[in-house]
């Protein structure tokens, strides 16, 4: 039995990414922009097809997605931003609603999100994990955009049979 598995393709040519950053903690916001565009182009997609804008808190983040989603001008869309632990409650709800909103546009779109709000307890876990995260989220949304364009292939494939 020979099982067909697809492969991880992180090629971006020819894909457009919109980005969404939070300017809260925007120390950090700027190392995941920062590490994100260079892999995005590392990866082959052309500073051209890339659009970045800015909102002020991870709150904020998924109506801007939702809008570049509608568009219909994109083929993934990465979040970024950092919420940092503080003495209130309100940590958890931001995390919580923010990663939500994030999913809910993801799947009511039907587009490829990387979600790169970083959660942390303190500024130096934010700082440490900001560039790594940047470039993950890049690599994230460049694999999940061509996964679903294979998968909208095989769905038309299926279709005409």
């Amino acid at each position: 039995m020979t099982t067909e598995v697809f492969r991880s393709d992180v090629d971006g040519e020819g894909l457009r990414v919109g980005v969404v950053q939070a300017r809260f903690n925007e120390e950090v916001g700027t190392l995941l922009r920062d590490a994100c565009l260079e892999e995005l182009v590392r990866l082959g997609v052309d500073e051209e097809d890339i659009f970045v804008c800015t909102v002020p808190g991870a709150l904020e983040i998924p109506l801007a997605l939702q809008r570049l989603g509608r568009s219909g001008e994109f083929d993934a869309l990465i979040a970024l931003g950092s919420v940092i632990r503080g003495e209130t409650y309100h940590f958890e709800v931001v995390s919580n609603e923010s990663a939500a909103g994030i999913a809910k546009v993801q799947l009511e779109l039907s587009i490829p999100i990387a979600n790169a709000v970083l959660t942390t307890e303190n500024d130096a876990q934010a700082e440490a994990r900001a560039s790594v995260k940047g470039l993950e989220s890049a690599r994230v949304a460049i694999e999940m955009a061509n996964l679903v364009a294979a998968l909208d292939t095989l769905a038309g494939q299926v279709d005409e049979d």
